[in-house]
């Protein structure tokens, strides 16, 4: 018994694939825009000699918001401590 698989190959089938295709890219990219901006607030914490302590890695590592990410940056370049950039959130 033969199985009629060309709808596998119609124009309306091709376009899902090329919107999940565009759409997991604009996700990947997104993760990793996030994931570059913890790297970013990391590296300013450790190199104004701050220590990073296990809990405030894992805060920042597993913030998935770009935008707070950022406000944190900001404040990592004027903190004394590593934990006061999460101060007023």
């Amino acid at each position: 018994m033969a199985v009629d698989l060309s709808f596998y190959k119609s124009s309306l089938s091709e376009e899902i694939r090329d919107e999940g295709r565009a759409q997991g890219l604009e996700q990947g990219l997104e993760q990793g825009h996030v994931q570059r901006a913890a790297e970013d607030v990391l590296l300013v914490l450790e190199q104004r000699g701050l220590e990073v302590t296990d809990e405030v890695r894992g805060l920042i590592t597993g913030c998935g918001d770009a935008e707070l990410l950022r406000a944190w940056l900001v404040r990592a370049v004027v903190v004394s401590e590593a934990e006061e950039i999460f101060e007023g959130e």
